[in-house]
Order: C-alpha cells, then sequence, then structure tokens
C-alpha cells in the first residue's frame, strides 16, 4: 500500500475530487481513481465520506491509499505488433492503425495490451489488470510510436516525464486548407459538453493544451505537416486543428471527411481513419538516463495517399526538414 497525500491549493477550488486526483497523479485513469474512492481508500479531513464529485476546497488535505497492482489476467494474443526497442525496462513499439490500446467497453478483447502480454515478459502492473505497463496512449485510428514499461520503477518515472512534460512527442498528419509552419495553438479543451464522445474547446472543466505545427507542406487543397505536442490530452490534436478549421483528413468525428473532393485529391477517399501518425517519440531511459529517440516511418496505407496526391515536382522534397513552401504566420 503506497500512500499520497495532497494539499488543496486555491487553483483547484470546486474542482471534483476524481478530476483532481486524475491529475495529480498521472498513472492512474479517471475510472481507477473513482474506484479508489468508491473503496474508502481516499479520507478529508472535512468530508467524512468523500465522493467522486465532491468539491474540493483550498486547504483541504487529501490522502489516498493507493494498493500494491496487482497482475493482469488477461490471455496473451498473438496479433502483429512491430517492435522497436525491448530491454529490461521498457518495450517500444510502432502501433498499428485500428488497434484499441487497452480493454475498455466495446473492446475486451483484441487490443494493444493483449499483443504485449504475448510478445513481451514481465509487464508492469502498475496501471492496473485492464493496462498492464500503459504509460500513455494513442486512438484507436492513430498509427505510432509509443513506450510501454516492463515493469513498476521504469513506469513510475516514466509517468512522471509525461506528466512533467519532459517527453517529447511529434507527429505527422494531413489536414485540409493552408497551414503554417510555426502555428501555436493554446487553446484548453475537455469534454464536449452536448456531445460526450467528443472533446472541445467549449468544455466547461477545459484543461490546458498546446499544439506546434513544426513543419508544413503545401498539397493541393492541403497541407502535409508535423504538430508536437507537450501536453497529451485526449484527442488534442484532432480537436485542436478542427477547431482552427483545418480537420484531420479522414477524421469523420471532427469534421475531417469531405463527401467532394477535388479529382487530384481523391485518393484521400480511400482512407479509413484519420491521416495522423505518431512518428516520432523522445525520453529518458528510466534506468540508465540515456536520452532515446524512436521513429516510426508512415504505415502504406498513409504512405500511399500521399504517393498519389503529391505533384511529381514536390515527391522528392516532401519530407526534407530544409524544405518549407509555406510561410511562418508569426504565431
Amino acid at each position: 500500500m503506497t500512500p499520497y497525500t495532497f494539499e488543496i491549493g486555491p487553483d483547484h477550488e470546486g474542482l471534483r475530487l476524481d478530476k483532481f486526483l486524475a491529475n495529480e497523479l498521472p498513472n492512474h485513469s479517471r475510472a481507477q481513481v473513482q474506484r479508489l474512492i468508491d473503496d474508502g481508500r481516499v479520507s478529508m479531513p472535512r468530508v467524512a465520506t468523500p465522493k467522486a464529485n465532491t468539491a474540493v476546497r483550498p486547504g483541504d488535505v487529501v490522502t489516498v491509499q493507493v494498493p500494491a497492482p496487482a497482475p493482469s489476467t488477461l490471455e496473451p494474443e498473438d496479433l502483429p505488433l512491430p517492435i522497436l526497442h525491448d530491454d529490461a525496462d521498457v518495450v517500444v513499439v510502432n502501433k498499428p492503425a485500428g488497434l484499441v490500446v487497452h480493454p475498455g467497453a466495446g473492446h475486451p478483447t483484441g487490443t494493444l495490451v493483449h499483443a504485449l502480454l504475448h510478445h513481451v515478459q514481465d509487464l508492469s502492473g502498475i496501471g492496473g489488470e485492464q493496462r498492464p505497463g500503459i504509460v500513455h496512449r494513442l486512438d484507436k485510428g492513430t498509427s505510432g510510436v509509443m513506450v510501454v514499461a516492463k515493469n513498476d520503477t521504469a513506469h513510475q518515472e516514466l509517468a512522471r516525464q509525461f506528466h512533467d512534460r519532459e517527453v517529447e512527442k511529434e507527429y505527422v498528419a494531413l489536414v485540409w486548407g493552408t497551414v503554417h509552419n510555426r502555428k501555436r495553438i493554446d487553446l484548453p479543451i475537455g469534454r464536449d459538453p452536448v456531445h460526450r464522445e467528443k472533446i472541445s474547446t467549449r468544455a466547461r472543466r477545459a484543461r490546458a493544451a498546446v499544439t506546434r505545427v513544426t513543419w508544413a507542406k503545401a498539397l493541393p487543397g492541403l497541407t502535409l505537416i508535423r504538430v508536437a505536442i507537450a501536453t497529451g490530452r485526449t484527442h488534442q490534436i484532432r480537436v485542436h486543428l478542427s477547431a482552427i478549421g483545418h480537420p484531420i483528413v479522414g477524421d469523420a468525428l471532427y469534421g475531417g471527411l469531405h463527401k467532394r473532393v477535388a479529382n487530384d485529391v481523391r485518393a484521400v477517399q480511400r482512407l479509413t481513419r484519420p491521416f495522423l501518425h505518431a512518428e516520432r517519440l523522445a525520453f529518458t531511459h528510466p534506468r540508465t538516463g540515456e536520452r532515446l529517440t524512436f521513429e516510426a516511418p508512415l504505415p502504406e496505407d498513409l504512405e500511399s495517399v500521399l504517393r498519389d496526391i503529391t505533384p511529381p515536382e514536390k515527391r522528392a522534397g516532401v519530407f526534407m526538414e530544409s524544405q518549407d513552401d509555406l510561410p511562418d504566420d508569426g504565431a
């Protein structure tokens, strides 16, 4: 049993107890925090029996008793999973699109966790039985680089790095319209008040989120971009790009599907998921302290679309860092 104690500051006044703790315990989901509250593992001197929706006040002291991690009881599944790196502490994978990261409603099997249990031994149990080793997530439709912890010490250190924004995350996206290099999107986001399956900039309880465009290449009616994020909010890149009027091509949830497209970009209609790929991930190894960087090339479904919509004169330099045919927008 590991105890954690937090004192509520003025910035958190009125916040729900479960939301506060989910922010302060980065390796626990909100659902896990709610279970801790329901199980009586969270105490507040001011409140005899705290509930998930108890509003915290400045000066409140919250104590959480976190039980030891439980080993996973999920069955391993032999699913394709490209492994980029594997050592005693971490495994880095190139997650295929269409693969849900961990079991949940509607996805009891066939997840990345099930594949990991087949391919990797001794995963961390700190994420709970449904999420052994999982430190961060990618959306089901997003492909690319993920790091997974193989023991609890590594898990805690990686979770700290993500929480403290020490992890570098860079994505490739294809968006509608023209987006300029060095565009900075600073919009708090949270659960949409009307459409609960969506994240929105209109949320009543929004959290800070910043997305930066680090590279841009103009294509007919589209822009191929690289984006970097320090925060890692749910659907952050998709929501931010949609909010500024440039949704990701193929993103049905956030306005990225167009029924009518020009002939020269008609290949985008082949997409069965958003054109979003986690291309690069850099973190500090939890044991050695070495800074590690991993990259995953565009998968064939995205690469083939890009080939078909890129004019011949632009194909050679489409991913050259030194080339940028769009001006900075000064943001």
